[in-house]
């Protein structure tokens, strides 16, 4: 066992075996700022992001992007990132939450935004690495998510270091404009101490599979790069990184290279430069946690590093579909349905929050759509596998209250789009007892899908680093299935708080390689919801 399959493996049963430090209480009155904030600093405001053409998220699904026609412009970025990570809304609507009676004050104001996200909490960061042939001074910017505004950190062309961390991915040699998301810790940590990781590594696949579709819907690539030299990109922004470190790096073609004679800032000579401001901290007291920072240096890597070689993804793939002699056969996924825009979804997305309602039943054409689509938004691009190779996850689905479809466990099989008997019982109440809080009801839910994946062996197959590309794929489903849901007019809410190991024995997982990593629920919704439309634009 390694330091990180020894996490894993504390995370996955740490419904009946804590993980430490024991007795944690959360500090609310202490907590980090939501937004991370660097004083005195020039802010450049943003276009509004908000009325970029872009396709229907069945597309976006199911066909990718045409290839890049002209590339992105400044217009598209501010639309990139105001839907994915910037405020949207402010979220008034009443559910089964236990923060009701505090988030109508100005002071703990709940802010939507378009991707999920762990608990609610935000606690990645981007940061904009701009060259000459970008609309702004060369330099690296802070993406400040409350003004939607580019925040200059540091003035001069260092794109050069950027392609030093990376000397493998032709999509960074190719351009200098570069997305790096980082995450800093203790923005999760301060409420769920050692679990962070697992979080935040989920956190990073949910944006990442935004952008992914948000731009197949405008015609234009997303190929994030998760294997680079950590130590270069973290001193370049100026992160000691153990509180905070750089998770991704996204190449992004520009639309117009920088004219001939165009004035610009030129590579800074001599040592390579870095970001010499410090964020502001909130809390008084941050604290470190050893489980966390141990698996984090455990998949560091340096600029010798490289993505795993052609068919070693193939070792750390889901386990094959589990054929039964009487399949259920669901309708063809109709992506038709899916036919509003990617960015307008973004808007509208939210969690159900205990609102589901057992009745009507879900029809199964809805749950075919929404598990094509959770199959479908599997496919992230990452360069821990080539193109042609399987997805490292497959979907369970506890099935509680879909028309035509008996209640059970299923496995589902997304080229044929049929569901495979496990167990056929009635168990939405035994879900609800292996959910840790209250905030759901699960035995109301339609059906509760469990994205399965191994993440032990994808580290003996990948290294290290192939933990985070698993997450990284569990979030892109879960960020897939929210908006799809959102498209159908369905109820979704997702959750990491339940008994992996029940849930592995009712999914007959038995032989402790497959896990669930997440569960989605979907449903119907109650209609007699209190809420208020508060959008900020």
């Amino acid at each position: 066992m390694t330091t990180t399959s020894d996490y894993i493996d504390a995370v996955l049963r740490r419904a009946r075996a804590p993980m430490p430090p024991f007795g944690w209480e959360t500090d609310w009155h202490d907590q980090p700022l939501r937004h991370k904030v660097y004083p005195q600093v020039h802010r450049l405001p943003l276009p509004a992001g908000l009325d970029q053409p872009a396709g229907p998220l069945g597309r976006a699904l199911t066909v990718g992007p045409a290839g890049p026609a002209d590339g992105f412009t400044l217009d598209r970025l501010a639309g990139l990132l105001r839907t994915s990570y910037g405020l949207l809304e402010r979220r008034l609507r009443v559910t089964g939450n236990d923060d009701n009676d505090r988030r109508y004050w100005g002071q703990n104001t709940t802010w939507g935004r378009g991707t999920a996200s762990g608990g609610g909490l935000y606690p990645l960061e981007i940061y904009w690495v701009s060259g000459p042939s970008g609309p702004v001074l060369p330099g690296v910017y802070h993406y400040s998510s409350p003004h939607h505004a580019m925040e200059r950190l540091l003035a001069g062309d260092v794109t050069e270091q950027v392609r030093a961390a990376a000397p493998h991915a032709a999509e960074i040699a190719a351009t200098d404009q570069f997305l790096l998301v980082t995450v800093k810790f203790w923005k999760n940590a301060f409420k769920y101490n050692s679990f962070c990781y697992h979080v935040v590594t989920m956190d990073l696949g949910a944006l990442l599979g935004t952008w992914r579709l948000w731009n197949a819907a405008q015609g234009l690539p997303a190929t994030p790069t998760l294997w680079f030299d950590d130590a270069k990109l973290n001193g370049l922004l100026g992160l000691d990184g153990f509180g905070e470190s750089v998770l991704a790096v996204v190449p992004l073609p520009w639309a117009r290279p920088a004219a001939p004679g165009t004035a610009s800032a030129a590579a800074l000579p001599g040592a390579d430069p870095a970001v010499g401001r410090a964020e502001w901290e909130r809390s008084l007291s941050v604290h470190r946690f050893t489980q966390v920072e141990a698996v984090h240096q455990a998949t560091l890597l340096d600029a010798s590093a490289r993505p795993p070689a052609a068919g070693a993804a193939a070792d750390a793939a889901a386990r094959p579909v589990r054929v039964a002699a009487e399949p259920v056969s669901l309708p063809p996924p109709d992506f038709d349905r899916l036919a509003a825009a990617v960015a307008a979804l973004l808007r509208d997305r939210r969690s159900s929050f205990g609102a589901f309602v057992g009745r009507p039943r879900l029809p199964a054409e809805d749950l075919s759509v929404l598990l094509a689509s959770a199959s479908a938004a599997a496919r992230l691009p990452l360069d821990a596998r080539g193109s042609g190779d399987p997805p490292f996850t497959r979907l369970c689905v506890f099935v509680n209250h879909v028309a035509g479809v008996p209640a059970g466990v299923y496995d589902y099989d997304d080229a044929t789009a049929t569901l495979h008997p496990v167990r056929a019982a009635a168990l939405g109440e035994l879900l609800q007892r292996n959910y840790f809080l209250d905030n759901y009801n699960l035995e109301q839910a339609a059906a509760v899908i469990a994205v399965v994946a191994r993440p032990v062996q994808a580290v003996a197959a990948l290294g290290d680093r192939g933990y985070r590309a698993v997450n990284a794929e569990v979030g892109a489903v879960t960020q897939g299935v929210y908006l799809a849901a959102t498209g159908l007019g369905v109820g979704c809410g997702a959750a990491l708080g339940f008994d992996n190991t029940s849930l592995a024995e009712l999914a007959d997982l038995a032989d402790g390689d497959e896990w669930p990593l997440i569960i989605l629920m979907v449903g119907n919704e109650r209609s007699d919801d209190a809420d208020v439309d508060y959008r900020l634009s």
